[in-house]
């Protein structure tokens, strides 16, 4: 006795059967390495570089920096022996950047670099030591001659040009380049001291 709205379910021997998909051959390589065949993929592994790529697609490796004096020269590889120097005396730190004839930067250093602090930055002594550290730079890369550019009203002007002397740079010529405004902005307070 079923109820009228209760769905009526087939008999048994009625159900569909499950489909079954034919079973796919499984390539010999595909399968999962045996134990004696894991040694020889380790070893294979291993053999590549740390990039990931077979032995025969790893990049070339890059050549090393030609050295001049223990130190690196500039990054074309290039001797510059001719150059300009700027250095920026300003009343808080000196900075002092070399450059090749076009403009590019083949040394800089400035007196936080240099491990000076606070108000001792704005001293000759850290210019003098500023100053001697990016020549030595600059000379390692081939530099002998260069042409001085000073900026601004610091105390280390004069005595960062004595460090480029010497440290073996011959200084050609001395040039000021500080700007000087025509009655421009309206300068600062004055300081009372």
């Amino acid at each position: 006795m079923a109820d009228e709205n209760t769905p009526e379910q087939p008999p048994e021997s009625e159900t569909p059967e499950p489909k079954v998909e034919p079973e796919v051959p499984v390539k010999p390589e595909a399968a999962a390495p045996k134990a004696e065949d894991a040694a020889p993929a380790e070893a294979a592994a291993a053999e590549r570089a740390p990039s990931g790529l077979p032995p025969g697609l790893e990049p070339d490796p890059l050549p090393a920096a030609k050295t001049v004096a223990g130190r690196r020269r500039s990054k074309s590889g290039k001797v510059v022996p001719v150059g300009i120097v700027f250095i920026k005396a300003t009343f808080n730190n000196t900075i002092v950047s070399i450059t090749d004839v076009k403009g590019n930067v083949v040394a800089w250093s400035s007196a936080g670099r240099g491990g000076f602090k606070g108000s001792r930055k704005s001293t000759a002594f850290a210019a003098t030591v500023v100053s001697q550290e990016a020549a030595r730079q600059a000379v390692a890369m081939g530099m002998n001659e260069v042409e001085v550019r000073v900026q601004g009203p610091g105390a280390g002007r004069e005595s960062a040009i004595r460090a480029l002397q010497s440290a073996g740079l011959s200084v050609s010529a001395i040039k000021d380049v500080t700007p000087v405004p025509h009655n421009g902005c309206r300068p600062r307070k004055r300081r009372r001291v």
